[in-house]
């Protein structure tokens, strides 16, 4: 099996990549550029054996966004630069979380920081978006891409069930121009902070254990999500991912739910 990572800065890349060379390690290296400069890092692809070796040998004294099963890119990079914009409100933008998509292993969820800030353009977007989830008052914009949950934070960007690095750079490149293209025209766009629709309970099941232990109360997880998409259960009453063992499952369940306009 082959591993994936990519990194918060280029510096940390050419870090990475001199202790592999110093190292007599082998690795690849999946570029961004052009299509994806401004918003990808360049990855490392370690065979699972050379990242135990480069542990072993103390050789992983790098920041990088962590360690996922690599798969190959389902589509190239664009041979084409990437658009610019007067104001771009995503600024200097990069991968700083990699981990497997909570509820689909064999897909990535990141965890983007942006070097401007995206808040001013909710309420432009949540007119745009008629299927989006807008929580003014904790400042979080969710929307669906396809299969994809989408969350805007006003200086981050989190979006599950990405196929592979490449898919998620393609993401990131698009909700870059969409942000940016909505705030060039905000000046025709009657913006919206009302709060239309949740996201459905689905979503919230997806991402529960599935163990129907019962310990909330209800008799299965799905029973559960109902109750929490309803307002009538908090998300905390699911023990195993509060309490127990599915404690990875958390920040995911916590991200939906307030971007839902609820409490954990």
């Amino acid at each position: 099996m082959k591993l994936v990572t990519t990194f918060g800065h280029r510096s940390e890349f050419e870090r990475a990549r001199a202790r592999l060379e110093s190292l007599a390690l082998p690795y690849e290296v999946v570029l961004p550029d052009p299509g994806y400069s401004l918003v990808g890092v360049p990855a490392l692809v370690l065979a699972e054996q050379t990242r135990h070796a480069l542990a072993a040998k103390g050789g992983d004294e790098f920041v990088c966004a962590g360690w996922v099963e690599y798969r190959t890119p389902r589509a190239p990079v664009p041979a084409e630069p990437p658009p610019t914009y007067k104001e771009d409100l995503f600024g200097e933008t990069a991968i700083m979380v990699l981990v497997p998509c909570v509820f689909d292993k064999s897909r990535m969820r990141f965890i983007a920081h942006l070097g401007g800030s995206i808040g001013p353009v909710f309420p432009y977007l949540n007119a745009e978006i008629k299927e989006a989830c807008y929580n003014a008052k904790a400042g979080i914009f969710t929307f669906m891409d396809g299969y994809r949950l989408v969350t805007f934070y006003p200086q981050r960007v989190a979006v599950a069930k990405n196929d592979d690095i490449v898919d998620g750079w393609r993401v990131l490149e698009k909700v870059r121009r969409l942000v940016n293209e909505t705030w060039a025209r905000r000046g025709a766009i009657q913006p919206c902070v009302e709060m239309r629709e949740k996201p459905p309970a689905l979503e919230i099941f997806r991402r529960l254990p599935k163990t129907n232990c019962r310990a909330c109360g209800q008799a299965t997880c799905l029973a559960f999500a109902v109750m929490v998409h309803e307002g009538e259960l908090p998300l905390s009453k699911c023990r195993p991912v509060f309490e127990g063992e599915f404690g990875r499952l958390r920040d995911a369940l916590v991200d939906l739910i307030t971007a839902m306009g609820m409490a954990p």
